[in-house]
């Protein structure tokens, strides 16, 4: 049965309920108009009640997590050395940040290797670099939980793979390696990151 006002249902459920309950067989024509007012009264009121506790418990929640508004999170850029580059008078800002966080969580640019080597110097390279900016930001290696990895040439995967395995602990983060067309500075390998600031 296709319902068309679910409210009408609800109240015509109601009453026949009730009706029930006095001994009636489902005649609903001795029951005066008012009477599903009543039953509206007493479902509105229930919704109000629900909607107050949902609202309360909405508030509540930043509370009882000892969260305030001051404590929410911001973004925040981790600068080589602690300290902002001054810029220089009509100098254009930053394409982009090396390493990001937002609340607990880091994000670290894709690095690249931009000098003349095989795959595996390029790779330790990489990982070297983005573990200088794990620790500057006050992160690990062991705290990573997204890698991706950016090949110039997927012929590459195999010995990439010798060098990446064990640099980031015994549990490492999930991964996604695809074969890029270009990689700036015609690095053989970029790598960026994501990882958890304790």
């Amino acid at each position: 049965m296709y319902l068309t006002n679910p409210m009408k249902y609800t109240l015509r459920t109601f009453a026949l309920s009730r009706s029930k309950r006095e001994g009636a067989q489902g005649d609903l024509s001795r029951y005066p108009l008012d009477y599903f007012s009543e039953g509206r009264s007493i479902m509105n009121k229930q919704r109000r009640n629900m909607l107050t506790a949902a609202a309360a418990t909405a508030l509540a929640a930043p509370v009882a997590a000892g969260q305030t508004k001051s404590q929410s999170p911001a973004k925040k850029v981790h600068y080589r050395g602690g300290k902002k580059p001054e810029r220089k008078p009509g100098e254009l800002p930053p394409l982009f940040s090396g390493a990001v966080s937002y609340g607990n969580l880091l994000f670290i640019a894709g690095k690249g290797a931009h000098f003349q080597g095989d795959i595996k110097a390029h790779t330790k390279h990489v990982l070297d670099e983005i573990e200088k900016e794990l620790v500057n930001a006050g992160s690990s290696m062991e705290k990573v939980l997204k890698a991706n990895v950016y090949l110039a040439d997927g012929k590459d995967y195999q010995a990439m793979n010798e060098v990446f395995r064990g640099r980031f602990g015994e549990e490492p983060p999930v991964r996604t390696t695809i074969a890029a067309a270009w990689i700036p500075g015609d690095s053989l390998v970029e790598i960026d990151v994501i990882a958890f600031v304790p």
